[in-house]
């Protein structure tokens, strides 16, 4: 039986002057990326957000609850 958790981590998106998207996790303190569209900006931002969660497991550092949330164990 699979148990799932609602968290979720934010991504702030906000259009730039130049009408490039910026999208943002401010959960992850540097975690932003640029896009022509807006969801470019997400997928880009998702990837990186991902890639710095990754580093942060492979190096013992914390990761928060909300971060984790998307993986369970399965029984």
């Amino acid at each position: 039986m699979a148990h799932n958790q609602s968290m979720s981590i934010a991504i702030e998106l906000e259009r730039e002057d130049d009408g490039r998207w910026l999208a943002e996790v401010p959960a992850l303190p540097g975690v932003m990326a640029y896009g022509a569209s807006k969801d470019e900006a997400l997928r880009a931002v998702q990837t990186l957000a991902l890639r710095v969660i990754a580093d942060r497991l492979e190096q013992g550092e914390p990761v928060s609850e909300a971060m984790l949330s998307a993986f369970h164990v399965a029984a």
